[in-house]
């Protein structure tokens, strides 16, 4: 069975480069990021494994909503000028990689998704919680720093809905990460007793009136932006991506660049 590790490289380079002591030494941040991705394949012995870059383009989700992920921290200077130079020398190591246009979300969500329905298991390194709604058995997530697997049903509880109804819930509460609005006035506790009772937001949409009114006309004045969080929020499974699974194949798996 084909196994293809998928990494979310900059989630993965950032939150490396930010334990960094020196964070101007990018060759010791590269043995860093080398050695790690060396565990994964080691962990997880993929039959092909590819790093994910986000592009400098606009995201569509910008397009839609001017504010989305604003105020996020900018990269620190010293990865920006090293980064060119690293992702090189990953390359030389006969890492494959692609370069997403703009967000690396939507090429990972496409990967993971085409290599499922085609029987294969897709394996996606990344701490973003947004990936949850992958909902397919062939699809998982590690988390490299907490060396484990993502876990759902813990996740579940946190939010306090069901994994089908994650896009629901930010649709609703939001996700103060990538600045996705929800309806305002409509926090995480009052999405998930409305999900709870309702199922889903249509549902929630078509019961206004057994509602208190002050909450119905807080969800009947953002009901636009409803609709506009679920956008933002859904990742996006059929990017017209020019690849093939054969261009990552690991030639051998078992040994350490």
């Amino acid at each position: 069975m084909n196994r293809l590790i998928i990494i979310d490289a900059l989630n993965l380079v950032r939150r490396m480069h930010a334990t960094q002591p020196d964070e101007s030494d990018m060759d010791a941040l590269e043995l860093r990021i080398s050695s790690a991705i060396n565990k994964l394949i080691k962990f997880h012995a993929p039959t092909h494994m590819v790093l994910v870059w986000d592009g400098d383009g606009d995201s569509w989700r910008k397009a839609l909503y001017e504010d989305y992920k604003k105020g996020r921290k900018p990269m620190p200077e010293s990865l920006q000028k090293g980064l060119d130079k690293l992702k090189q020398q990953l390359s030389d190591r006969k890492w494959q990689h692609i370069d997403a246009d703009s967000e690396a979300d939507d090429v990972v969500a496409t990967l993971a998704m085409k290599l499922a329905s085609k029987n294969g298991q897709a394996i996606i390194v990344s701490t973003d919680n947004g990936y949850s709604q992958l909902n397919h058995p062939m699809v998982s997530q590690w988390d490299h720093f907490g060396k484990h697997f993502f876990d759902i049903e813990a996740y579940e509880q946190k939010l306090g809905v069901e994994r089908e109804q994650f896009l629901e819930y930010w649709s609703l509460a939001g996700s103060s990460g990538n600045r996705i609005p929800g309806v305002p006035g409509i926090g995480p506790k009052s999405a998930a007793q409305l999900l709870g009772t309702f199922r889903s937001v249509k549902n929630i949409y078509g019961s206004l009136e057994q509602l208190g009114e002050k909450q119905a006309q807080k969800l009947e004045a953002g009901k636009e932006m409803a609709r506009l969080s679920y956008k933002l929020a859904q990742l996006k499974t059929d990017m017209p991506l020019k690849v093939s699974l054969n261009q990552f194949r690991l030639t051998d798996p078992t040994s350490k660049n």
